[in-house]
């Protein structure tokens, strides 16, 4: 098997390969090397220069809003800012995993003000599917982002799945694009829902309600206020849309169509679970930009708090020591990993193309 293969499902079962003779667990190892090489270190300018950075262009995007006025070509502001909302949102990430502040109350208070104010998206509710999702990647039973809601992931999924899952499934890796144009509407909503639901377990539930609702009714007054109604529905639309693509096309190649785990008995250590369960894209820095550094999944999986300009750094660290202990380490181009998550949503749907022929 090359580097670059995605790992059969097999490989998470098989038995792991003999651990390293140095002291302490296999990441043990690979921790002490990260760290010697000083890359888990603040990276204060960077994250100034970003945040600032966003910053002006979610700004500058608003305000052409408000100069340009009643005009069909506000269409194009609002793909423009679909763009910046994602940003926003990846720097959201960032601040949740702790990458830019180390302390927990200054990446929270940061955190619900670029997602809560400045997206939409509750940063709480966000936050603990994320921190799930990060400690049992593609695990069928404990991660949020493999629940079949309404895609099946693996054809076990498929045989006992129900309502819309069922229907989309069978041709769902035609529907996958198309509908991620509805992930914007999806992130707002299931976070409002998650932060207005009696007895929720979100921190500060009452602030994060605030704030949605400021974002709410400052995103509504503004087009009302500068849009005649039809435009005003039509910027909504193309905004929200081209923000859930964005945002699903930023995480999808990171693990569909990698290995998913079932059951506890799979449930490989902490260094196979996320290396073999996360795929990292191939790219420069263009590409790192437009990803948020999440091109380097591997390696901000294992390191999570690591600043991202030092994932690259990271990734050749990574991939020698896997090597060292056989681990199979998978990168692919961004359009062959769509191809990959396509392939496999595609596989994982057969049982469903059974029942329906």
């Amino acid at each position: 098997m090359t580097p670059t293969d995605t790992p059969p499902l097999a490989t998470l079962a098989a038995p792991p390969p003999p651990p390293s003779t140095a002291p302490g667990s296999d990441f043990a190892v690979l921790s002490r090397r990260i760290v010697g090489a000083g890359l888990l270190r603040r990276r204060p300018g960077y994250y100034a220069a970003r945040i600032g950075g966003v910053a002006v262009l979610y700004a500058a995007g608003w305000t052409a809003f408000a100069v340009l006025g009643h005009s069909w070509w506000q269409l194009l502001i609002a793909a423009g800012l679909g763009v910046m909302f994602a940003q926003v949102a990846l720097v959201a990430h960032d601040l949740a995993h702790r990458q830019v502040f180390r302390l927990r109350r200054p990446s929270e208070t940061a955190g619900r003000i670029a997602g809560n104010l400045g997206v939409g998206m509750s940063y709480g509710w966000w936050q603990d599917k994320h921190t799930r999702h990060h400690a049992n990647p593609n695990h069928e039973d404990l991660d949020p982002d493999v629940d079949p809601y309404v895609f099946v992931w693996s054809r076990g999924q498929a045989e006992r799945v129900g309502g819309l899952a069922r229907f989309i499934g069978a041709r769902q890796a035609f529907w996958f694009f198309p509908l991620l144009t509805l992930e914007g509407f999806n992130l707002h909503f299931a976070g409002a829902r998650a932060v207005f639901r009696r007895g929720s377990a979100i921190k500060l539930r009452g602030l994060e309600g605030v704030l949605l609702c400021v974002h709410v009714a400052v995103y509504l007054a503004a087009l009302l206020l500068v849009l005649t109604p039809w435009q005003a529905l039509a910027f909504l639309a193309v905004h929200q849309m081209v923000f859930g693509v964005y945002m699903g096309c930023t995480f999808a190649p990171n693990h569909k169509g990698m290995p998913t785990i079932t059951g506890a008995d799979e449930r490989p250590d902490f260094l196979r679970r996320q290396v073999l369960t996360s795929r990292n894209v191939r790219g420069g820095l263009l590409l790192e930009v437009v990803l948020g550094g999440l091109n380097h999944q591997i390696e901000h999986h294992l390191f999570p708090s690591m600043p991202t300009p030092h994932l690259r750094r990271a990734r050749v660290i990574v991939r020698a020591y896997c090597a060292e202990l056989g681990i199979a380490y998978t990168e692919a181009g961004l359009i062959a990993s769509y191809a990959q998550a396509l392939r496999h949503l595609h596989d994982a749907g057969a049982p469903l193309r059974v029942r329906t022929a």
